[in-house]
């Protein structure tokens, strides 16, 4: 999750301030400011487009001896910061989340634009988490080595998210955000403006849009993508479990069975895999010989598609060469529909598992449906569906002799209506283009 361990507790060297209310820049301190705020802001290397600043005094570090200059800089749509230019050293800096979580420090954010801190976060989030409607943050603390700032923030009926941010922070550069139910509650960085009610809530919805029955028995944060995408596991009290894709906006992609999942951050840990899978190919087989498919599934790979209550399959077989895609449906009182592998690009599927060569028999015989019985097919390409839905099938003939344009009605079932010789189909859709029908 690319969270830190070693946080510093972000205290500013400014005991010497006085540790009272906060009261309005005067304008002597903004016109000061102002002045040394172009300086500053490259000195410090922060990313920032200048709202407004000023000048809070000199402080000496009672450990290091140390006079700083301090200074309450503003930024347009960005988070605001308190800097110390030190006569010698590195410049420290610190968001004015990070001050108002020290308020005895005396150095705090007043300037108008830094009144609400928080909504600095919101370039931020606005680029990697659009879904998320902040509702609160707090800043954590800088890393030890000052690259990373982190962050919690909240969401109105969303996770929340633990944020690794740059050091300085700027919407700019890249951040990863860790959702606070994968974080464990005797964490030194766990969230506190989420609790786990609103965490559990949140799976729950994701799992409700998942397209798959499941009552959740245990949940899992896998890790995210850099499209800003991320996965989660959850096991099922039916023994199943699913990997989950949300997109950056918050849109849930169909569930992942575990069985197939293995790419995905090293595969499910909350569920048995390899019995996942074995129970789900014999359940496969049995739904496709009821569906009139004669396959004793040996692999299976889902299709990441949105079928709305149907689940799309991709099939081979132990008992036939040639495999198929299967949409079965999430009610056992409708029947599957099957597309063997010649003919499953015409419905808009591709088969990986089945080779090309496993279909020839099968478009053979369209040949000898439609009179073309002279034919044995020894190639094939699909090439695409008219408007009018009439679909077009090349083959190639193993005898060398010229080979046909297949045509296709509506279906399912896809059903040959005629076969046109390439010599005769020069002007339909491309005519053929294979090479052994190039030759002619």
């Amino acid at each position: 999750m690319g969270l830190i361990a070693a946080l510093m507790a972000a205290m500013l060297p400014v005991a010497s301030f006085a540790a009272t209310a906060p009261k309005p820049p005067d304008p002597d301190s903004i016109k000061k400011g102002m002045a040394a705020a172009p300086g500053v802001i490259t000195q410090a290397g922060i990313d920032c487009n200048l709202a407004n600043a000023r000048l809070l005094g000199k402080a000496t570090d009672a450990k290091t001896k140390t006079s700083s200059t301090y200074y309450e800089i503003a930024c347009k749509q960005q988070e605001g910061f308190i800097v110390a230019v030190p006569d010698k050293g590195d410049t420290q800096i610190y968001t004015c989340l990070e001050v108002r979580n020290t308020p005895s420090s005396g150095a705090q954010c007043v300037l108008p634009e830094n009144a609400d801190p928080k909504q600095g976060l919101a370039p931020l989030l606005a680029k990697n988490k659009p879904s998320c409607v902040m509702t609160d943050a707090r800043a954590i603390g800088q890393t030890q080595d000052r690259k990373t700032t982190v962050f919690e923030v909240a969401c109105q009926g969303g996770p929340g998210y633990i944020i690794d941010a740059s050091f300085p922070v700027s919407a700019a550069q890249p951040a990863t955000f860790g959702p606070c139910f994968a974080i464990s509650a005797d964490s030194a960085m766990k969230c506190t403006l989420t609790d786990e009610a609103t965490s559990a809530a949140y799976v729950n919805a994701l799992v409700a849009k998942m397209g798959k029955p499941c009552t959740m028995t245990g949940r899992r944060f896998v890790g995210s993508t850099n499209d800003g995408s991320s996965f989660f596991e959850v096991s099922c009290d039916d023994k199943k479990g699913y990997m989950i894709e949300q997109a950056a906006n918050g849109d849930v992609k169909p569930a992942i069975d575990c069985a197939v999942a293995d790419n995905i951050g090293g595969g499910c840990t909350l569920t048995n895999s390899r019995a996942a899978q074995t129970e789900q190919a014999g359940l496969y087989s049995r739904l496709a010989h009821a569906a009139g498919y004669s396959c004793d599934v040996s692999q299976y790979a889902p299709f990441n598609v949105n079928v709305p209550g149907h689940e799309v399959v991709e099939l081979a077989c132990s008992n036939r060469p040639d495999g198929a895609v299967a949409i079965f449906p999430a009610s056992s009182s409708e029947s599957a529909q099957i597309y063997d592998c010649a003919h499953s690009e015409i419905a808009g599927y591709r088969c990986s598992f089945t080779k090309p060569d496993a279909a020839f028999t099968t478009l053979t015989a369209d040949l000898n449906k439609v009179g073309k019985s002279s034919c044995v097919v020894s190639g094939s390409r699909f090439i695409g569906t008219t408007a009018d839905k009439k679909s077009f099938i090349e083959v190639a003939c193993a005898d060398g002799n010229p080979g046909f344009l297949i045509t296709y009605g509506a279906g399912p079932p896809y059903v040959p209506k005629e076969a046109l010789g390439c010599s005769l189909a020069r002007d339909v859709v491309g005519g053929c283009q294979l090479p052994a029908n190039q030759k002619h």
